[in-house]
């Protein structure tokens, strides 16, 4: 976190632009802007800003306060944090529907033509970029055949481009994951034994190769909803979501250099949080890990 931190203030310090100036407007006095800058402690050595800045996050948890509006960052982005959040475990939940079967059936029927075009797929949804995908959504299921809204998430209909255009890529690498994951495991000879007892084919894949096969795949789910809270930024600015990543674009047209600091560092947070969840669930999901700390 100190290190986002610190990346993130020193790309902002030394973005061309006034914050004084900003704030008061292109008309305002050179004395007003003076004075301005005096009170903000913009006038200090960079390393001075920087101490204050991380001073004030982890004492007071106080990261400023809006150019614009004048309130808390942090209030401007709990206000919007929650739509972020939904957006993003919709579009894993969307992620792990579609990349996960598929890529149980791709390793199950490694070669075949189910495999080979999953794996195409795959790669085409790795491939595409996000805003991209979106508009072509938007042009498609809203504008030529007018069944879904081109905006909005108050509704589910609002909600679903949204989802399907952050969770397909995610789906993507996903599939590639499981199958990959699951070819490994279905080679192990605990496999084969399984299967010379007689056990049906659905319970050797359910109950024998996806449980074994399944910490790669919480991995990569977990990184995905990470990233995905941090991919929505486009995203929603595409269908007009009003949510932590549209500030920030907001944010960085107006120059108003502590929302896009903050949200950053809120996204960086989430992520350290997904990270720690994902791996005390391991524990839960394998019991050998649980078993080295009893």
């Amino acid at each position: 976190m100190l290190g986002v931190s610190f990346i993130v203030f020193t790309m902002m310090y030394f973005t061309p632009g006034d914050p004084a100036r900003i704030m008061l407007g292109e008309s305002a006095p050179e004395a007003e802007v003076v004075r301005l800058r005096e009170e903000l402690g913009l006038d200090d050595p960079y390393l001075v800003q920087y101490v204050r800045y991380v001073k004030n996050a982890v004492v007071h948890q106080d990261i400023g306060r809006s150019y614009a509006t004048k309130r808390l960052v942090f209030t401007e982005i709990a206000s919007r944090f929650p739509n972020t959040l939904k957006l993003a475990a919709l579009g894993v939940l969307v992620a792990v529907i579609l990349g996960v079967p598929t890529g149980i059936i791709s390793a199950t029927k490694q070669y075949s033509l189910f495999d080979n075009i999953a794996m195409v797929l795959a790669l085409v949804g790795v491939s595409m970029p996000n805003f991209w995908q979106g508009l072509l959504l938007i042009i498609l299921f809203s504008i030529n055949l007018g069944w879904l809204p081109s905006s909005g998430f108050d509704s589910f209909k609002q909600m679903i481009l949204p989802a399907l255009t952050l969770g397909t890529s995610s789906a993507a690498i996903i599939t590639r994951m499981t199958r990959s994951s699951m070819l490994e495991v279905v080679r192990q000879d605990y496999i084969r034994t399984a299967r010379a007892k007689g056990q049906v084919e659905s319970v050797v894949i359910n109950q024998h190769a996806l449980k074994n096969a399944l910490i790669p795949i919480i991995t990569v789910i977990g990184l995905q909803f990470g990233y995905l809270l941090g991919g929505a930024v486009l995203t929603e600015s595409i269908f007009s979501i009003t949510g932590v990543g549209r500030l920030m674009v907001d944010s960085i047209k107006s120059r108003d250099y502590p929302i896009v600091q903050g949200g950053v560092l809120f996204i960086a947070i989430t992520f350290s949080i997904v990270n720690l969840c994902v791996d005390i669930l391991y524990a839960f999901v394998d019991p050998r890990i649980k078993s080295q700390y009893k």
